[in-house]
């Protein structure tokens, strides 16, 4: 029903889309106002959701222009995370698509329907629901905005830790045709190609098509697939209407990627426990056997933004977009040819929103109004293949957890004085989640939907059907003082909070009688089983943003606390089913924790005409700390509830991330020279939140270079960039099926001195690791 439902209102947008001809994304700056931050020169973001200077903006937020993108070679959204104090952006082990992100200890990991992002990630200002195909590409890119700290006011759920934002280049007034290619190691070979045109004094058409590709770097020894390799298309469109000083702008965009990578295998950590398969040479090198499904993920939407000025102080905007995606993908967690943890997976997003603002800009006062909507559906369904373990034994689970949110929001500020301004927000969500799950058991191979030959058997293990409404007012209140034009001291709080759900892998059977009376399973007992309360933030923040000598330097010091309730902590283990084993989620309102940190930020200008005559010497830094701790975390130790927050830790949030980076500018001939080398840092991180030495990872630091000359008028460029320059082995991510102590987490280990298996008898033990070193040149030309 709710499909049905999603596809209705699609249906809608697109007629209105074909009535009207004309369709528009949130307002963007002028192109020459897009400054590079390398070149240390303003930067408008609209964090607040509206135009204002970063300096201005009473928020933490980490701002990258196009150019400075372009200068440092970034290649998509994971890049920014090595250069942004407390934030943390992988992609999430099998794809080159799914999003892991974290910001100040708050984030998700397990991709899976059930539960929710604690990063929200925005295109083009529409929220996107899922993290399935959210690394976005990096092309044809206005500005990337991270925005830290809990965003509830103005971003609504799910931006508990912070907000991304990505914002796509607005057409020019008259025609644009440029190229980019890019050619480097492991066979890269990337090409954009953008065009744009005006149609008559107002209209304006445009698009991009992108072509991105990469070898593997390693190999499938099992089926000879790549490994790590990409192979992806893309492409967006734009009508626009008005704009530039116009009272009305309006504009459509859609975008379409398709990622037919071949899937990412782990590394194995430790022998294999029955097979006694070696532990490979290189980290790279998998041998996974299951190739079904195909690995294959499609993405596309469309978006229509509005926006009238009513008068010189009223502004009216529409947000309207339609975003699916699709993702298939087999997940081999032993790394094996045998199934003995295998995993066909897919995932299956829809969703609909809808978002009006009132803005009023009238002297000292200021703000906007608003109200949302979103409708999404989210399917999840998959095998979980212990074929070595009883006669090929399949759990097959079909998921689908949708969501339903309506919301009312208000921010405003006031300029008590010339140097005094008070903020003050606040939104109201209503959240409704409802969930389907059906798990059943299989033998003799997998599950139908995954193409498998396995017969049902016994009764369904889960098969619930159930709804839960959340309600929740997140406030904002802030206080600037600007003692100077040029400098910002601040202080806020804010809250957040992430949506509650239902775990789609927890197991009905297995439900306690709750009722006792003696029937185990019912309805309200499974929902009281599988569900979880949202979670919350509130967080405390003063802030110094400072502008000196000219511009000479800049420079952003924040200072933050935050009181974090009802942590969800989702957990993928070893479980009996029926007297069988098996694999299952479980899920609970299970911690309290508190953060405290430090964040700086600076662009500080050495020199001018230090060797040339216009010249330019800057040293770009960022800095983060994180004190964070759980101060409680029961766990069901023997049935028995148990505080085990002394041996747990806050996973992918290292307390120390750093990057500086040395940038020169220089004039040769009629055009410029741009040399620049970055270093970026990370202290020790655990990838869960129970300490694992085998794959979680040590302190490391990185370091890449770039060298780009721009021809006079920008006419053409051509730069070399090196990735990961001193070839860094590093782990981002891992699966774990290894027994432990039950109360610290400690591996136990049989007597061969290897972890004992608690799920299959290969013992699941992979990592995941980033990219090695790279080396390309990219070549763009614009006419």
């Amino acid at each position: 029903m709710k499909s049905t439902k999603i596809s209705m209102i699609r249906a809608a947008l697109l007629a209105s889309i074909a009535v009207s001809g004309v369709a528009v994304t949130a307002p963007v700056m002028a192109q020459d106002e897009a400054a590079s931050a390398e070149n240390g020169d303003e930067i408008i973001v609209t964090a607040r959701r509206r135009e204002e200077n970063l300096l201005d903006v009473p928020i933490a937020v980490s701002a990258f222009s196009g150019e400075a993108l372009e200068l440092r070679g970034a290649l998509d959204l994971t890049d920014i995370g090595n250069i942004t104090p407390n934030t943390t952006l992988e992609t999430s082990r099998g794809s080159n698509s799914t999003l892991s992100a974290f910001i100040r200890g708050i984030g998700q990991q397990d991709p899976v329907s059930g539960f929710e992002p604690g990063v929200g990630i925005y295109l083009d200002d529409v929220y996107l629901n899922r993290p399935q195909a959210a690394v976005l590409d990096i092309y044809e890119v206005e500005r990337i905005e991270v925005l830290r700290g809990p965003q509830g006011t103005l971003y609504g759920r799910n931006t508990i830790g912070g907000a991304v934002k990505y914002v796509t280049k607005r057409l020019p007034q008259e025609f644009a045709l440029s190229a980019r290619a890019t050619v480097g190691t492991y066979d890269q070979a990337d090409g954009v190609l953008t065009v744009s045109a005006p149609i008559g004094d107002i209209v304006r058409v445009g698009g991009s098509v992108a072509r991105l590709s990469r070898g593997g770097f390693g190999d499938n020894l099992t089926t000879g697939l790549e490994n790590y390799n990409k192979d992806v298309w893309a492409a967006r469109g734009t009508l626009e209407l008005g704009g530039y000083g116009a009272p009305v702008s309006v504009r459509i965009s859609g975008d379409y990627s398709h990622d037919k990578s071949d899937p990412r295998g782990g590394h194995r950590i430790i022998p294999g426990l029955l097979s006694g398969a070696p532990v490979l040479d290189n980290v790279f090198d998998t041998r996974g056997g299951l190739v079904d499904p195909k690995q294959d993920i499609e993405a596309y939407g469309l978006a229509m933004n509005i926006s009238v000025d009513l008068s010189e102080t009223l502004t009216l905007r529409s947000i309207s977009a339609w975003r699916k995606d699709d993702t298939l993908t087999p997940i081999d967690f032993d790394a094996l040819p045998a199934a003995d943890v295998d995993v066909p997976g897919g995932y299956f997003n829809e969703q609909v929103s809808q978002e009006v603002q009132l803005l009023v800009d009238a002297g000292p006062f200021s703000g906007m109004v608003g109200a949302y909507y979103l409708d999404a559906t989210a399917d999840t369904l998959f095998d979980v293949r212990l074929f070595t373990t009883l006669s090929g034994l399949t759990a097959f689970t079909k998921a689908a957890v949708d969501t339903e949110t309506y919301a009312i929001f208000g921010d405003f500020t006031y300029d008590l004085s010339e140097q005094l301004s008070l903020s003050v927000g606040g939104r109201y969500t209503w959240d409704k989640r409802t969930a389907n799950i059906l798990r059943q058991n299989y033998l003799g191979g997998g599950s139908p939907f995954f193409g498998g030959a396995g017969v049902a058997f016994g009764a369904a293990s889960t098969n619930f059907s159930g709804q839960r409404d959340f309600k929740k007012f997140t406030p904002r209140i802030s206080l600037s003082f600007k003692p100077t034009p040029d400098d910002n001291i601040y202080a806020s709080f804010s809250q957040g909070f992430k949506g509650g759900g239902f775990d789609p892998r927890g197991v009905g059977a297995n439900a306690p009688d709750l009722n006792g009376n003696g029937i185990r399973g019912e309805n309200d007992e499974v929902a009281a089983f599988l569900s979880f309360r949202p979670e919350s933030v509130d967080s405390y923040e003063v802030g110094y943003k400072g502008n000196a000598f000219d511009g000479g330097l800049t420079f952003a010091l924040a200072g933050f606390y935050a009181d974090y309730t009802d942590v969800q902590i989702p957990g993928s283990v070893a479980c009996i089913v029926s007297g069988l084993p098996s694999f299952c989620g479980v899920t609970s309102n299970a911690g309290k924790a508190t953060f405290k940190g430090v964040e700086l930020e600076f662009n500080a200008r050495l020199g001018e005409s230090v060797a040339n005559d216009g010249d330019r010497l800057n040293l770009l830094g960022a800095v983060g700390y994180i004190d964070a701790q759980f101060d409680q975390y029961i766990s069901n130790i023997a049935s028995v509830p148990t505080d085990v927050a002394a041996f747990r830790d806050v996973q992918n949030t290292p307390s120390w991330t750093a990057s500086a980076t040395l940038a020169y500018m220089t004039p040769v001939g009629a055009g410029r020279l741009n040399l620049g080398t970055t270093v970026s840092y990370r202290s020790s991180t655990t990838q869960f939140e129970i300490p694992n030495p085998y794959i979680d990872q040590s302190g490391y630091a990185l370091v890449d270079a770039s060298l780009v000359y721009t021809a006079p008028d920008d006419r053409w460029s051509i730069g070399l960039y090196g990735k990961n320059l001193l070839d860094k082995e590093y782990k981002t991510s891992g699966y774990s099926f290894i027994a432990g102590n039950a109360t610290t987490g400690v591996p136990i280990l049989g007597g061969n001195g290897l972890p004992v298996a608690s799920l299959g008898r290969e013992g699941t033990l992979t990592a995941f690791y980033g990219n090695p070193r790279q080396v390309f040149v990219t070549a763009g030309v614009k006419f």
